[in-house]
């Protein structure tokens, strides 16, 4: 995975894990992983994943803007999945090699209702509608996902 993908994915989980207030506090979590992070990339990074400042009974936290968070990513499915196939039930999702498991996670924070879960292999994404009804529209849906690159 690139240094700055596996960066900015750390970054989401701190943030979904910890209650961060400041910089120094997401640096020095970040330094605990093995990630030396500057104070201008830390910016940047919140800045291109969608972090906001936000206040939380009365105490500043920085939190992932759910309107701006999936936009990065966006432009990187498309290079990640390679093809799209479906039988009547299900649908099969074929990923670059280890990226299986983060097409996956995408897909299910999505909250579709037409989709009741994912499965992430290596290379291979398992999605299961919540009804057989679905399987096309989803299916476009991913195809399009393919092709905003």
């Amino acid at each position: 995975m690139p240094v700055k993908l596996n960066r900015q994915n750390k970054i989401k989980e701190i943030l979904n894990s910890y209650k961060i207030s400041n910089h120094d506090q997401m640096i020095k979590l970040l330094e605990r992983e093995g990630i030396h992070i500057t104070q201008a990339t830390l910016s940047r990074d919140f800045a291109e994943l969608g972090v906001v400042r936000t206040f939380v009974e009365n105490e500043p936290r920085y939190t992932l803007n759910p309107n701006e968070s999936g936009k990065q990513i966006d432009k990187l499915i498309g290079f990640e999945i390679l093809s799209v196939h479906h039988n009547e039930s299900m649908i099969i999702i074929r990923t670059l090699a280890g990226r299986a498991q983060g097409i996956a996670h995408y897909i299910d924070r999505l909250n579709k209702h037409e989709i009741m879960g994912t499965v992430g292999g290596d290379d291979t994404v398992l999605v299961i509608p919540s009804s057989v009804k679905y399987i096309d529209d989803i299916k476009k849906f991913i195809n399009n996902k393919m092709n905003q690159t």
